[in-house]
């Protein structure tokens, strides 16, 4: 009896060590070191990819966001056709809590592409897509609009757009800016990012970059 107490003493002690040292080590010296390691090394992605503009952090170029004009009472507020517009944000479906592209919770809406409430909600984005970047001398065709402008991403903070997105947004953009269309084109092209490496996922234009370099692009002298 007194044999068989000491070894479970024995094993009761061995793993509260080893769950002090497992805890320890862990627990406090491996987020320790990957902490420093990260800070040391990777200072702005450890700290999430914070972006400024005039000395004012505006966002992560993680993270999307909207560019909404000033909502009114009661009403869902509506997008300001001065700046380029990102994916749709509500990739989790009306009754979730990730309609502005809130960090509470992130995914998709995980309806099938026949779903008569996906397809109904598609229809009315490639819609309003096409009326908000109809401009007098650009007019947008349905068959234009790229997927991504209706559909969010699978998170639904997708930050990026396809650089065929913001070439359909340019019209618009350069006439609410007073801007020359090509001075507009020249931006997206100067903030279209390609494959990694080459070879992996597509281009794509971060929306928070593009619209920071649209502040800073003045109108063409003819414009003064």
């Amino acid at each position: 009896m007194s044999n068989s107490l000491g070894n479970t003493t024995r094993l009761i002690g061995a793993g509260l060590r080893a769950l002090l040292v497992l805890t320890l080590v862990c627990g406090v010296i491996y987020p320790l070191a990957v902490t420093g390691i990260a800070q040391g090394l990777f200072h702005h992605k450890a700290n999430g990819s914070e972006t400024t503009a005039d000395g004012k952090v505006v966002g992560s170029e993680l993270i999307g966001q909207r560019y909404d004009l000033p909502p009114k009472k009661g009403e869902t507020p509506a997008p300001d056709l001065k700046w380029f517009q990102p994916r749709p944000s509500n990739g989790l479906g009306t009754n979730s809590v990730n309609t502005q592209y809130k960090l509470i919770l992130s995914g998709a809406t995980n309806r099938s592409g026949d779903n008569e409430q996906l397809i109904k909600w598609v229809k009315a984005a490639k819609a309003a897509v096409v009326k908000d970047n109809s401009t007098a001398g650009y007019k947008v065709r349905p068959s234009d609009v790229p997927a991504e402008a209706v559909t969010s991403s699978a998170s639904g903070l997708d930050p990026h757009i396809s650089p065929e997105y913001a070439e359909l947004q340019a019209h618009r953009v350069a006439e609410k800016n007073n801007l020359d269309v090509n001075q507009v084109r020249k931006l997206i092209a100067d903030h279209t990012d390609g494959r990694i490496l080459g070879f992996m996922g597509e281009p794509r234009v971060n929306v928070l970059q593009l619209n920071i370099a649209l502040t800073r692009t003045p109108p063409p002298a003819s414009h003064h």
